[in-house]
């Protein structure tokens, strides 16, 4: 994927905010790392100026490791297999986060059928891109209340009063 300002043609992977935020992200790559993920590819910030960090995939990555619990806000694939399909959902919902969550199958069904048990604001299924304007955006538990964008986006700046009359 190329790193670069989004202003250029062909750039995939923007910057992060600051050097506090990607020092966050080597940070919590690093713990996965020490716990026995592997870098599959990526996982340090990019030479040269600006806040970049490599787009990285680690697998492996052990329950315990601070970046399953964290949002991330950086270019990291963690990748946790399962053989259950209870076990990923337990997994993937334990954390006190819900902004989006991902699903990859060849499955319809079984895609429906866990994206209704997520405990999350939004998911993306077999893309990793799920932002779009006429969508509603947000997420639930610590990642935020209310949406914005779409029809959703709207209601969140209008008060709903109901009014009974008796035309007695």
């Amino acid at each position: 994927m190329k790193v670069g300002r989004g202003t250029e043609d062909g750039v995939e992977v923007g910057p992060l905010i600051d050097a506090r935020q990607r020092a966050k992200v080597a940070e919590l790559v690093a713990d996965a790392t020490t716990r026995g993920a592997r870098a599959l590819v990526g996982a340090g910030p990019c030479d040269g100026p600006g806040y970049f960090y490599e787009p990285t995939v680690l697998s492996g990555v052990p329950a315990d490791a601070q970046l399953l619990r964290e949002e991330i806000f950086g270019p990291v694939a963690p990748v946790v297999s399962f053989t259950e399909e209870d076990q990923a959902v337990a997994a993937a919902n334990d954390t006190e986060y819900g902004l989006v969550a991902y699903v990859f199958t060849s499955d319809l069904k079984r895609a429906l059928r866990i994206a209704e048990r997520l405990d999350t604001g939004m998911i993306g299924l077999n893309q990793g891109i799920v932002s779009n304007p006429a969508a509603p955006f947000g997420g639930v538990k610590a990642s935020g209340f209310g949406r914005e964008g779409g029809p959703e986006g709207i209601d969140e700046y209008l008060s709903t009063k109901y009014v009974a009359i008796n035309t007695d």
